[in-house]
């Protein structure tokens, strides 16, 4: 990978200033319109998809064991002395490497779980990971260092915030033009995030709800092409436009024109989804001036009846405190039910939450992007923000 492509023009990464910003001396690529000329029409789409990343829900709701993996005692005591020598060493959380975060024996482990998150089914919930013994900052570095072995992190807003906190700030849900619905307790449709895969660590439950939903996209594909494929053909059409939400770069347009559904680039032939509604549905700012076209009603249609069909044939599963709940972007949707917290002092409901970046030369999907090979491709990046990695929501 040639690092300055990250921003279209050479850059000296040795440079002390990059490097304060970004210790990993990696940038994340952030958000930019697909290369329009290796998108795809609808009659290219299959017409059905096989394979693993096609699972019914009723294939696993009652077999947990198929997709949860308890950490033992052995893999908690690997994790637990990274965590202190990672510590111990006073690298930067927000630059953490592989080499940093040595997981001999776990790391094998891991790969196999990567494969399957990328080219299998595509989630996996693991269990028993120690929040409450560690406490959030030795928690912090665990989940980064179990992160780092499956993709890159990279910022999840304009913030820079490569390690997340999925937590009820306070702020107004209705307000979708300018609020990002994790910072709210509202319920979250069913979406992908601008990243490979999303991790998300129980610190604490809510009192009410927050519960999970996902569903295999590709079975959902298949439905709709038996049941509704005018909805997948509008789907195809690069006649989406996704809201920035203000998270921009100098210069550039404050949404992006796309598609929802992509075929790989050549020679891959999968589908790949880039989806959530809350930032199609804000955009009514720009479209009653004329600046971009209003929601047509096959796209309306198309909205109600995609969210209609992923909660029809979802999983239902809970995390309870110390869970790790890891999911493709690329053929996982997945949900959250609005929830309560409880009242002080018991702590408000949080997940600490990663974006990891697979790039294509990595085993990633072959994304019709420009920085389908970058290593931190994808997330959100605002000009030169800094990568940081806050230990609570801010």
């Amino acid at each position: 990978m040639a690092p300055g492509l990250i921003d279209h023009h050479p850059r000296d990464e040795s440079d002390s200033s990059f490097r304060q910003r970004f210790p990993d001396g990696i940038k994340t690529s952030g958000q930019h319109p697909p290369l329009y000329n290796l998108l795809r029409p609808y009659k290219d789409f299959p017409k059905q998809i096989s394979g693993p990343t096609v699972w019914d829900s009723k294939d696993y709701q009652n077999n947990p064991e198929r997709w949860t993996h308890r950490f033992t005692e052995a893999e908690l005591s690997e994790l637990s002395k990274a965590a202190d020598d990672f510590i111990a060493s006073g690298h930067s959380l927000a630059g953490i490497t592989k080499e940093q975060f040595p997981l001999p024996s776990l790391s094998s482990k891991l790969e196999h779980i990567r494969s399957d998150l990328l080219d299998g089914k595509g989630f996996v919930l693991f269990k028993g990971f120690p929040v409450r013994e560690w406490g959030n900052v030795k928690s912090a570095v665990a989940y980064m260092g179990l992160g780092i072995q499956l993709g890159y992190p990279i910022s999840q807003n304009g913030r820079g915030h490569v390690l997340g906190h999925v937590k009820d700030l306070g702020e107004d849900s209705t307000q979708t033009d300018k609020v990002r619905i994790y910072r709210t307790n509202a319920r979250q449709f069913f979406h992908t995030d601008d990243a490979d895969l999303v991790g998300l660590l129980c610190i604490a439950r809510a009192l009410e709800g927050g519960e999970s939903d996902i569903v295999s996209m590709h079975h959902v594909y298949n439905a709709l092409q038996a049941e509704r494929p005018d909805v997948v053909e509008t789907l195809t059409q690069p006649i989406w436009y996704f809201d920035r939400k203000g998270e921009t770069s100098e210069g550039e347009e404050e949404w992006i024109r796309t598609s929802i559904l992509y075929i790989e680039a050549p020679p891959g032939e999968r589908v790949y989804i880039k989806w959530d509604p809350y930032f199609i549905t804000s955009l009514t700012r720009y479209s009653s001036t004329g600046a971009i076209p209003a929601l047509s009603h096959a796209q309306q249609t198309a909205l109600t009846v995609l969210e209609e069909f992923c909660d029809r044939l979802s999983l239902h599963m809970i995390l309870d405190v110390g869970d790790i709940q890891i999911l493709s972007d690329a053929h996982v949707l997945h949900a959250r039910t609005a929830y309560k917290d409880p009242a002080p002092p018991a702590p408000q409901r949080q997940l600490m939450r990663l974006w990891l970046a697979v790039p294509e030369d990595e085993g990633g999907w072959k994304l019709p992007f420009w920085d389908s090979k970058e290593k931190k491709r994808g997330g959100i990046q605002v000009d030169e923000r800094a990568a940081v990695a806050p230990l609570d929501a801010e």
